[in-house]
């Protein structure tokens, strides 16, 4: 495939929930621009989309996967995304590279809760939105209803570029006729609000349009573009995939109407930080110097290939050229430049500016910026949640370690909703994402393609000891004698609350020679040994302040370890003398939920502690709760929500503060804490 021009180039991203029929969406597509010779069939197993075996064993696509067809002389970059609210960090990603994104929904099922988050966050970031009405020629379909549905769920912008026509068996443009029969609506009404909506956005075509009351087509088609690029048109079109309906019709409106990068959402480059930040907006122009941005990274499980995914912003780059990542001093040679297109990958010349191209086997990171040369700055890409869900994982195996390590850094590299660290407090491995059906996949892969098992358990929570209260010369003395010399230290100290969130503070307060000099840094050390162990359930204590107020020391028995055991004990002796407490994380969580499920959230809600912190109603009879709940409550929230909703509810959690853990739950735990202790023993 030669290059394009960049006003011929149209990126797409096929958005929206699960089962809307994207993917078949896309399999239709390939089909009618004859490059597949027949249709592939996400339930039989046949989609050339979703070929990874994964995707193909769930029915439903796990990953986002690219594709390209040639249509009426132009090149249509189309990216399939997962609809899945588990998966959405690859989706998310992908916005960051197209100027459209068309939301696909099901005209059986309707909105999903995924539909509107993809739309609401490709607003936000600048993209034209098209929507698709998915599978019109289902059973029982309230076409009308879906369109009353998305015009109070996404605006009055939302315009029918196209109504079916003869029982969903066709479609009628709506822009290049002002009459003519439709299953539902009025022909003429819709191209009247169709014009109406596009010349509001040129003062030169409405003025126009108020002295003639009409528009040549020819003066209108320059219009479009920008009116759909600006929000001011979403455009809505129906289509049916696998009955070959609206499917031209569909390609032609992305020509028309959807952005090519010239015109559509201009990324800007952002070097240094604060008040030295610099903005350069990006022109998409193919003699500019080379910018592009990875947006995917995705590995081959049977050659071990990785493929970096970037979008050009602009400038052109050849296979022998030179790529620098951001920051990097020293280059990469390509050797190789592709296009992705499902497990296909075709060899290009070169990648130039508004296209979507792969580097082979190169080191690259979801967000990195790509230049010719070396240099520096980001773009941002769409946000996306913080994966809260966590597990705990334990090989079956003990020499599996590296393996799993492997897999699980090559899946975080893949998914930038996915992470894992080992928890230096609690000593475990922990995977965190947006749900129980995100790490079951994650799992699913490590066995399937590194041929490790393991054992998963709810991580423990990150708790944190203080005290409420203070003691005074409180008193420890070691002595332990064994033939020869001893040890012997002695130690009085004061504990006191510090600020919260000012950590421990150790304060030498002897005056004289009461402790010898070299002696006092080893209660401190010592002390801060027993902090990070904790004193009443195991966990590191914060926020205490302790002074050394005096001691005594023996010219021939006292020794470093000899004081460093003295701290130890009389840090917990005087800890347990200063009202301990325990201290929780508490999450901020946004619940979004059809609005009859209000009452049973809020209620659910408060049974886990939480306080409710306000409450916003969304379009299309959806409710956003706000609350603040310990996240010991809500850790497996995910399946909850989906057990009390029905699959229709989501949430997102970020940690807020910590707070004090209620005397009930706090001696349980101690006690949990004790009878282990005392196991070890």
């Amino acid at each position: 495939m030669g290059a394009h021009q960049i006003d011929k180039i149209r990126n797409v991203a096929l958005a929206g929930h699960a089962s809307a029929g994207k993917t078949t969406l896309g399999e239709a597509i390939l089909h009618k621009a004859g490059l597949a010779t027949r249709m592939g069939s996400v339930d039989d197993g046949t989609s050339l989309l979703d070929y990874d075996e994964e995707s193909r064993e769930r029915q439903h696509s796990v990953d986002s996967n690219l594709f390209h067809i040639e249509h009426d002389g132009h090149l249509l970059n189309f990216i399939d995304t997962p609809g899945m609210p588990d998966y959405c960090g690859t989706a998310i990603a992908a916005l960051g590279a197209v100027e459209t994104a068309a939301i696909v929904v099901s005209a059986a099922a309707g909105i999903g809760v995924n539909t509107r988050r993809m739309f609401n966050i490709a607003k936000d970031h600048g993209l034209a939105r098209m929507i698709i009405i998915a599978r019109i020629d289902a059973e029982n379909v309230q076409l009308g209803d879906i369109l009353n549905s998305i015009k109070e769920t996404f605006g009055h912008e939302c315009h029918p570029i196209n109504l079916p026509t003869g029982g969903g068996q066709g479609v009628i443009d709506c822009l290049e006729n002002d009459s003519g029969q439709a299953d539902v609506l009025d022909v003429a009404e819709c191209h009247t609000a169709l014009i109406d909506a596009i010349v509001e956005t040129d003062d030169e075509l409405m003025e126009q349009y108020m002295e003639t009351g009409s528009i040549a087509p020819e003066q209108l088609a320059p219009a479009i573009g920008g009116a759909v690029a600006s929000g001011h048109v979403i455009p809505v079109l129906f289509a049916s995939a696998r009955g070959d309906v609206g499917l031209k019709e569909l390609l032609d409106a992305i020509v028309k109407y959807a952005p090519s990068p010239a015109v559509g959402k201009q990324r800007v480059l952002v070097t240094g930080e604060g008040e030295q930040a610099r903005e350069t907006p990006l022109e998409a122009q193919a003699d500019g110097d080379f910018v592009a941005q990875v947006f995917k990274i995705t590995t081959d499980p049977k050659s071990n290939i990785k493929y970096s995914v970037a979008r050009v912003h602009s400038g052109a780059l050849t296979a022998e050229g030179q790529v620098f990542a951001g920051g990097e001093r020293k280059g990469q040679r390509p050797g190789h430049l592709l296009k992705l297109h499902g497990a296909e990958h075709a060899e290009i010349d070169s990648g130039s500016a508004g296209d979507l191209i792969a580097f082979v086997k190169l080191d690259f990171q979801i967000g990195d910026v790509l230049y010719a040369k070396a240099g520096e700055g980001k773009i941002d890409l769409p946000k996306t949640p913080t994966p809260m869900y966590a597990l705990a994982l334990e090989p079956k195996a003990r020499g599996d370690v590296e393996k799993i390590s492997g897999a699980l850094q090559r899946f975080a590299e893949e998914d930038p909703c996915f992470e894992f660290i080992r928890d230096a407090e609690t000593n475990e491995l922990v995977m965190r994402g947006l749900g129980d059906l995100h790490l079951t996949v994650m799992q699913s892969k490590m066995k399937r393609y590194f041929k490790v098992e393991m054992d998963t358990k709810p991580p423990k929570i990150p708790y944190r000891e203080t005290i409420s209260g203070a003691a005074k010369y409180v008193e420890y003395t070691h002595k332990k004698q064994t033939g020869g010399a001893g040890q012997f230290a002695r130690v009085f100290i004061d504990m006191e609350p510090n600020e919260r969130g000012a950590g421990y503070e150790f304060i030498d307060k002897i005056f004289g020679g009461s402790i010898d000099q070299p002696f006092r840094p080893s209660v401190d050390k010592g002390i801060k040994a027993q902090i990070r162990r904790g004193v009443i359930a195991g966990y590191p204590v914060v926020d205490v302040k302790v002074s050394l107020v005096d001691g005594k020391t023996h010219p021939v028995d006292s020794k470093d370890i000899a004081f460093q055991i003295a701290g130890r004990k009389v840090f917990r002796k005087a800890f347990m003398q200063c009202k301990p407490i325990l201290l929780e994380p508490v999450v901020n969580v946004e619940v979004t939920v059809p609005t009859e499920f209000m009452g049973d959230i809020t209620r659910d809600i408060a049974g886990k502690r939480g306080q409710i912190q306000g409450q916003d109603m969304l379009p299309g009879n959806q409710t956003v709760v706000h609350a603040q709940v310990p996240l010991a409550e809500v850790a497996g929230y995910a399946s909850q929500l989906k057990s009390v909703t029905g699959g229709q509810g989501s949430y997102m959690m970020e940690l807020s503060h910590y707070d004090v853990v209620p005397p009930n739950i706090q001696q349980q735990i101690a006690a949990q804490f004790k009878a282990k202790d005392e196991e070890d023993e």
